[in-house]
């Protein structure tokens, strides 16, 4: 699992449309009881409950987690300050979002022309 101060790169999201809490867990850099805290504290991440309270996780939320984690790991705020932040800078958070949308993609992009060269 990656530590707080070592999350300058996480991994690319894969192009699904769900994804389990262990795989969110990866992608974030996070433990999923942490993941599970943050749904109480952030009122912006809802997973989708299907049966037996399963929770899944679409690409936004994706997002939102990878902002959260930014905020409290390397940013310095605290989960109040963090929530405040994220339900203010709704602009803020489109762009920062965009960004991050746009690394992901030219990450995939530099894998594919890898992949392609070999």
């Amino acid at each position: 699992m990656l530590e707080a101060g070592n999350n300058s790169e996480l991994p690319p999201i894969p192009g699904k449309r769900y994804f389990t809490i262990g795989e969110v867990s990866d992608l974030c850099g996070v433990k999923p009881h942490v993941l599970r805290y943050w749904e109480q504290e952030f009122p912006q991440l809802k997973p989708v409950k299907r049966r037996g309270n399963r929770r899944y996780y679409q690409r936004h939320d994706v997002l939102v987690i990878r902002q959260i984690r930014s905020l409290l790991y390397e940013q310095g705020f605290t989960i109040g300050g963090a929530r405040q932040q994220l339900s203010s800078d709704t602009a803020k958070q489109d762009v920062s979002q965009s960004q991050q949308i746009v690394h992901q993609l030219r990450v995939e992009l530099e894998e594919l022309l890898q992949t392609l060269k070999r």
